[in-house]
């Protein structure tokens, strides 16, 4: 018997679950589809003929199930169904054979035959081979050979091949209906793979009450209105297809316990899915469901042992047959601390009594060797600290980790924690409900950031488990995809460049080749513009305790009117995406909206909801009769928002979705409706001029008399400032540019102003034109405007008394008052082995940002106050000034914690080789800094520099505790005006990389 040959040059669609290879390999040859029949080809359906698919009735239940689903997934490609047979039952010509190394005679025979991958699954952990065999048992013919190493690794080979012939994992759950085939074609080859990176991978259902509870109760569960049996087995197929293994229930209020409904744990025994609990949901109880104080009594181990005892042997019992993971330890009722524990030196103790006790149950009722049964425990919010007082844990327990719920691993295993044998693991969060404000409505966790914290956790050799928190599951099927393939094959991700190359190709198989580019710049600045700031948190508003919304902290008046830039981004991304949609088929047009559309349009929307509120408001104290415009789109915006979800419950794909998109979960403040403001307007002037830098207006300042400025141009700053021209009162006015300098280029010299909507004001652009001014020296003017009998003058000036700077100067160049500039545009860096900066793409406010690595380093010794030669590792940044300061320098990283209990957050920032300032941006518990980190996604910290005079200088950053993330860096010689979003770099060369 041998493999037959593979066809050289067959295209290979790769992926741990999708893009290239994020799946371990021992691939003599890949398996894809052929586009024509030959000898070197399998049929998988030839001249609308079937191949037959055997499996054995002695193997686990889990692989009929996916062999039942292949059937389906090889009809939707070609409408024709395969013919299923047992193992028994003589061969056809060209068969399919799936079955597990042990449970299936057809395999164990091809293995005793010398078939080399077959034995090398032979006590491996969810392992699978494809292969395609020529004469099997010395018959004529071909046999596609799907073999695994226990029953999940038999599915996942299954479903493996179902995306190679072209079906998405997303099929159902993303709309991704199959691309349909006349013939279908396999690539002769064999492929084996290597056993998963982390060991039980999965997801938690969450925060379930607006989304996936109602639609489960109206669509799939009908009879008991809940999310159930018939729910669960879509979601369990996709975690096979996934290559992913554990379930932690959904639990909340709304929905009954997972063991409540009898179907529940059998389907997940039936799709071999192991069940888990939460974090606060011991010995696979739910606690807000099932625990009934009223009639149980406290649930407090201290007063109520007996009772808690009884609770958690029952489920024990009930569920010894059933393959878990049991959490252990004991919290309150719902996400809250122990109850009965006055301290946390207390509650430890206690801790320790609950874990013997928990052991013991499953050492009686579940295996007595206990550590065969996985268990884990989750040092969640104040478990972290009751865990610091000593906790023993058993060393089988895995020890896992959880994030600070918005994207921040709290803490990873230090040298002694990585030693023990259960090993660790991760509880992520891409979905929240709680303080300092909920993200349960879109996707916007960044890929680049989940990435960069999942590796930072398999570099600390955390791979026992990873649980992702994913809310309703939609619209999170990225995120969950991401993650999902990085746990199961963590390599290429630990290049931070591999991201957007991973999302591009999950797009491409989506849509297609075509597409995928362009479409993954849009998710990309999609993602982009929401680590900047959340859609969901765009009020300004807290919850826990709630606060009402208020105005944004975006600049309308500084950098180009950065809230304008926002928006013109968010614009940008709409034109595409509606632009993309008409282009799409019928058989994508669902995938599209649910996958593109819906996310990034209303994530638009929810930006001009508040931005253009802000604009009202402050056009409004300027006397610009537009802001009545802003306050309509501000409520037309809501609308559409409304619009959206409405065709997402009871249009998409013929109403399959309906009651699962909520646009207001929870109805917090940032979700309700704008409230039109009350604008009184001082119409005494009919129009009026205001200069970029200029917020704040009065008759005064607009009299011919008092003269506007625009900010001060310099080669090195911004390019272009702008210049509104607005009516006051609902009159037409015809303006015009009288007069402006030569060397002043502006996008438009005249206009007409109308009281219709979006007619009420208009933007120019002024540039410079930097070959037209002299040499040495200042050139200023003005630019005059005219119009209804007024004239209005505007000085502007460009500094070209510093041309000599430029000439020779490579660095960042004061404007206007101060200096900003982007980590990772260092000028020079300092490197040593045990020691050094290094590039992290996709991450950070301006896209890449530099963490102090080795991850495994140990703290640094730096003494405050001098740079040691221990912190002479250090990137390097050249500044000039134009004014002698004592400037305030600001540096942001992003808000991350501490790798190890060891070290902290701490970097050293020293200027012109003066004493280094060590700051340190450790955030304990949920301080108000913490909450002003998460939704902004920035830590901050300032101190003022030494007098420095003109000149040339230079700022050192050093690092002293591994993982610290530098994002951007502004320095304030007295001009910098407040900003939220990153504040353009005034470098030069403008083009210097």
């Amino acid at each position: 018997m041998q493999i037959v040959k593979w066809v050289v040059g067959a295209v290979l669609l790769w992926s741990g679950s999708m893009g290239p290879p994020a799946m371990a390999q021992q691939s003599a040859a890949p398996i894809a589809v052929a586009p024509d029949f030959g000898p070197a080809v399998f049929p998988v359906v030839h001249q609308r003929v079937g191949a037959t698919i055997y499996t054995d009735t002695q193997d686990a239940e889990v692989v009929r199930v996916a062999a039942e689903a292949l059937t389906q997934d090889i009809s939707s490609l070609t409408g024709i169904t395969p013919t299923l047979r047992p193992a028994t039952e003589p061969l056809a010509p060209y068969a399919i054979i799936v079955g597990t190394l042990g449970h299936s005679a057809l395999i164990d025979q091809l293995a005793a035959s010398g078939t080399s991958q077959l034995r090398q699954l032979q006590g491996q952990w969810e392992t699978f081979s494809i292969s395609v065999v020529d004469q099997p048992f010395g018959k004529p013919g071909k046999a596609l050979v799907v073999a695994g190493s226990d029953r999940r690794g038999t599915a996942f080979g299954v479903f493996e091949l179902s995306r190679r012939l072209g079906v998405s994992p997303w099929s159902w759950w993303a709309d991704l209906t199959p691309i349909r085939r006349e013939n279908l074609y396999l690539t002769a080859g064999t492929y084996a793979s290597a056993p998963p990176t982390v060991k039980y991978r999965g997801v938690f259902l969450n925060d379930e009450d607006w989304g996936l509870q109602p639609w489960a109760a109206q669509n799939l569960d009908k009879d008991i209105k809940d999310i159930g049996p018939a729910t669960y087995a879509r979601l369990f197929e996709l975690l096979l297809r996934l290559k992913a293994n554990l379930i932690w229930p959904a639990m909340h209020p709304s929905t009954k316990a997972f063991f409540s409904y009898p179907g529940n744990p059998r389907v997940a025994d039936r799709y071999a899915i192991l069940v888990g609990t939460s974090h606060a949901e011991p010995m696979l109880r739910n606690n807000v469901d099932e625990w009934h104080e009223k009639t149980m009594g406290p649930f407090d181990y201290f007063r109520n042992q007996a009772t808690v005892l009884s609770y958690w042997q029952q489920r024990v019992q009930q569920a010894a047959k059933l393959e878990a993971i049991y959490s252990m330890g004991m919290r309150g009722v719902h996400d809250s601390g122990m109850e009965g524990a006055k301290t946390p030196k207390e509650a430890a103790t206690m801790l320790g009594r609950i874990l013997t006790d928990q052991r013991n149950l499953l050492q009686r009722y579940v295996n007595p060797d206990v550590t065969r049964v996985p268990q884990v425990f989750t040092a969640y919010k104040e478990v972290l600290d009751v865990y610091d007082q000593g906790l023993k844990l058993p060393d089988d327990v895995t020890l896992v980790w959880p994030d600070d719920n918005y994207g921040y691993i709290s803490r990873l295993s230090n040298a002694e924690e990585q030693g023990r044998p259960g090993g660790s693991g991760v509880y992520y969060h891409a979905s929240y409900w709680g303080r300092p404000h909920d993200y349960l409505w879109l996707s916007s966790t960044h890929p680049a950031l989940l990435r960069e914290e999942m590796m930072k956790a398999h570099t600390l050799k955390t791979n026992r488990l990873w649980v992702l928190n994913v809310g309703d599951l939609k619209p999170l099927e990225y995120n969950t995809q991401l993650f999902l393939d990085m746990a199961y094959h963590a390599a290429p991700f630990q290049q931070s460049s591999y991201v957007p190359a991973h999302l591009q190709q999950w797009l491409q198989e989506a849509f297609g080749a075509e597409h995928a580019p362009a479409l993954r710049t849009i998710l990309w600045e999609y993602y982009d513009l929401a680590f900047e700031r959340r859609p969901e948190f765009m009020g300004w508003s807290q919850t826990e305790p709630t606060t009402p919304t208020r105005r944004t902290t975006y600049n309308h008046f500084y950098y180009g009117d950065e809230a304008q830039r926002r928006l013109d981004r968010y614009a940008a991304l709409e034109q595409q995406v509606r632009q993309l949609r008409s282009q799409m088929p019928a058989a994508r047009a669902d995938a599209f909206y649910e996958l593109v559309y819906y996310p990034v349009v209303c994530a638009s929307l929810m930006n001009q909801k508040f931005l253009y509120q802000d604009k009202s408001y402050l056009y409004a104290r300027q006397n610009r009769a537009s802001a009545t415009d802003y306050a309509l789109w501000a409520q037309q915006a809501y609308a559409q928002i409304e619009q959206e979800t409405n065709y997402y419950n009871q249009q998409l794909a013929g109403g399959k979705w309906r009651g699962m998109m909520s646009m207001k979960p929870r109805n917090l403040p940032v979700y309700q409706a704008p409230t039109a403001p009350t604008l009184r307007l001082d119409t005494t002037r009919i129009w009026g001029v205001a200069p970029e830098g200029v917020a704040t207006l009065d008759s005064a300042s607009t009299s011919p008399r008092q003269e506007l400025r625009l900010p001060a141009f310099h080669p090195w700053g911004p390019a272009s400032y702008f210049l509104d021209v607005f009516l006051s009162r609902r009159q037409a006015v015809r303006w015009k540019v009288a007069s402006a300098p030569n060397w002043l280029t502006v996008s438009s010299r005249q206009g007409t102003l109308t009281a219709a909507t979006g007619q009420q004001q208009q933007r120019l652009n002024l540039r410079v034109d930097w070959r037209k001014l002299p040499r040495r020296g200042e050139a200023t003017g003005f630019v005059v405007l005219t119009g209804a009998g007024k004239t209005y003058r505007v000085a502007v000036r460009a500094a070209t008394e510093s041309s000599k700077v430029a000439a020779t100067y490579s660095g960042f160049i004061e404007t206007n008052g101060y200096i900003s500039l982007l980590a990772t545009h260092y000028n020079r860096k300092t490197d040593l082995p045990n020691r050094h900066w290094t590039l992290v793409e996709g991450v950070g406010r301006a896209g890449s940002a530099l963490q102090a690595q080795p991850l495994q380093a140990a703290p640094l010794d730096a003494a405050a106050g001098s740079a040691t030669s221990a912190a002479s590792v250090a990137v390097e940044y050249d500044f000039y000034t134009l004014t002698p300061a004592a400037p305030t320098v600001h540096v942001f990283t992003l808000p991350t914690h501490p790798t190890t209990q060891a070290a902290s957050v701490r970097y050293g920032v020293s200027v012109d080789d003066g004493p280094m300032q060590i700051f340190d941006c450790k955030t304990v518990g949920r301080s108000e800094e913490w909450k002003q980190n998460v939704l902004s996604n920035s830590a901050h910290r300032q101190f003022t520099a030494p007098q420095l005079s003109p000149g040339p200088h230079t700022l050192k950053v050093y690092p002293l505790d591994p993982g610290v993330l530098l994002d951007r860096i502004t320095i304030d010689l007295g001009g910098l005006q407040p900003a939220y979003g990153t504040i353009p770099e005034t470098r030069w060369p403008v083009t210097a990389k």
